[in-house]
């Protein structure tokens, strides 16, 4: 039988330690502040407590403190799906500028920047192109524009593209758009511009891909017509233009901008190409655990003068959605701006478009000298879109292909054989890559670590911490609380006492005096007032009943 608390022990207040003690499920507390005295075995208990709370608050700090280093993991995964977007396909002619359509007039503005051809030098340079040289009395326009040079002397789809299929159905030059980047005028399938549907495929493998037959046009080739009788020296366009003969070609997202001149691949004039791919969708974490960005940037907005190879900042407005690729394009049209005061007419941007002076004189050093650097300091896209891909190549024509395509094309065997080239580009297997960034430890993990070492250590859990807030709430309405309560009651029951002795001495029509004037009863003396009938205050009634009748004291 639980024997009954002592008298003293019953009235202890809820904000007595010893009271929370015996009744908080944290471990070991009873056993510090149970009833008697300071014994070695309560001594023991105290330090294995202290010893436990202090572990566990290092456990606590270390689990936040890694919380706040913000980590990340890497996952990897493959889906399968039953409907792919195609990709965007862009490709150039390596050699940028048509022999046949370049003029007396072009050579004057852009021989010197772009085919190293001064003046004196025009006539024989056209002469070994095969064309006339500036009548007499020539004089060049007033002013020139390097994108319409390249839009009429550039390479034409129309004369390039052979045949052209998506998944079997004809297509042509109407499905390519246009679009300017460091090689000239380019050509870009699939683009999605203007609002254009996208192409989807619901099969992978050869067929259900882009197979398109071009014609890399080696006779209109600026170096190829003159390598062979222009004299090499300082001013030779040897040095100006590349030996390599064939297309570029890239393949991309719709929302980034093609970096064909760094990113494309080459595919050459007598084979086909056969480039397979794989979508990857990649996905990146914002800051703090990360460093992507899904702002969009303009190379026009400039707050900030400082810091002139620094990435664009966000800016308001409709732009297109963030890249990688975006975002360097932007950072190198603002930093060629701020230095040459144009643009290169591949990079966006209101800024005027560089003469043919100031591509060779600050345009194109500046650019390189910046690409060699890397200074543009861009974020990955938390979201993007990439394309894996492996290619493999087969020797053509046949033999009878070349008869067959001679025949076709108005060409000789030769011709195709050293002109035509075969690009396939189709997906591997309808399916995609997921290359995805996660919190390597969210604030679930992080509670559930701090919930097992408490548990561990100090037996307490969620409600514990509730008890001890409960507790410190007892003490504090007990201790602070019931501290002013006492000294309002106090402050009360001393002006009640006080007035109560007022009336003593105070009658009507009469001249009341302070009590220390007035002469003292023996029955007004508070020690011979029974202190078991009144153990608080006087009885009014009782007393004045209980008073002799004594005469008024008037003066």
């Amino acid at each position: 039988m639980k024997p009954h608390p002592r008298p003293e022990e019953a009235r202890r207040p809820a904000s007595d330690i010893r009271v929370f003690a015996s009744s908080c499920t944290l471990h070991g507390l009873g056993h510090i502040f149970g009833p008697g005295g300071l014994t070695p075995r309560r001594g023991l208990w105290a330090a294995a407590v202290l010893l436990s709370l202090a572990t566990f608050l290092y456990q606590v700090a270390e689990r936040v403190r890694y919380y706040g280093e913000f980590h990340h993991e890497t996952a990897l995964d493959e889906h399968e799906s039953h409907l792919l977007t195609f990709p965007a396909i862009t490709l150039c002619n390596i050699n940028p500028l048509r022999r046949s359509r370049l003029t007396p007039n072009d050579l004057h503005w852009a021989g010197p920047a772009l085919l190293g051809v001064e003046p004196a030098e025009h006539s024989a340079f056209l002469r070994a192109l095969g064309r006339s040289p500036a009548p007499p009395g020539f004089m060049p326009s007033p002013t020139f524009d390097m994108a319409r040079l390249y839009a009429r002397a550039g390479h034409s789809l129309e004369d390039m593209l052979l045949d052209c299929r998506y998944r079997g159905w004809p297509c042509g030059p109407e499905n390519f758009t246009v679009i300017f980047t460091r090689m000239g005028q380019c050509y870009t399938f699939n683009s999605g511009a203007d609002g254009a549907e996208l192409l989807t495929t619901p099969k992978g493998g050869m067929g259900n891909g882009l197979e398109i037959m071009l014609d890399v046009q080696q006779d209109e080739s600026v170096t190829g017509g003159v390598l062979g009788c222009w004299p090499q020296g300082p001013l030779s366009p040897a040095e100006e233009t590349p030996f390599e003969v064939g297309v570029r070609v890239q393949i991309h997202s719709q929302e980034e901008p093609p970096t064909i001149d760094q990113l494309g691949f080459g595919a050459a004039p007598g084979y086909q190409t056969f480039v397979s791919c794989q979508q990857q969708r990649l996905s990146f974490l914002p800051p703090p655990w990360g460093d992507c960005s899904s702002a969009s940037v303009d190379p026009d907005f400039e707050p900030e003068p400082s810091g002139p190879l620094g990435a664009p900042s966000p800016s308001p407005g409709p732009h297109p959605p963030y890249s990688l690729m975006g975002c360097r394009l932007a950072c190198e049209t603002r930093y060629v701006a701020r230095k040459c005061g144009c643009r290169m007419m591949h990079m966006p941007g209101g800024a005027p478009v560089c003469s043919p002076q100031q591509y060779k004189d600050c345009a194109n050093p500046a650019l390189d000298a910046m690409l060699r650097k890397d200074a543009c300091t861009c974020p990955n896209p938390c979201a993007s879109t990439r394309y894996a891909k492996e290619l493999s190549m087969v020797r053509i024509p046949s033999r009878a292909a070349a008869r067959y395509l001679a025949r076709k094309h108005n060409r000789s065997e030769a011709y195709i054989a050293e002109n035509v080239l075969v690009l396939d580009i189709f997906f591997e297997a309808l399916n995609y890559e997921t290359v995805e960034q996660k919190k390597a430890y969210e604030v679930s993990e992080l509670l559930g670590d701090i919930g097992g070492q408490m548990g561990l250590f100090i037996g307490a859990s969620l409600l514990t911490i509730l008890e001890i807030l409960d507790y410190l709430c007892e003490v504090f309405r007990d201790r602070v609380l019931g501290y002013f309560q006492n000294r309002k009651h106090s402050q009360r029951h001393s002006s009640t006492n006080l007035a109560f002795h007022s009336s003593l001495c105070c009658c009507q029509d009469s001249v009341c005096l302070p009590p220390h004037l007035l002469p003292r009863h023996p029955a007004l003396d508070l020690a011979s007032v029974p202190s078991g009938l009144y153990p608080d205050i006087l009885d009014m009634p009782r007393l004045l009943m209980s008073l002799p009748s004594s005469p008024q004291i008037k003066f």
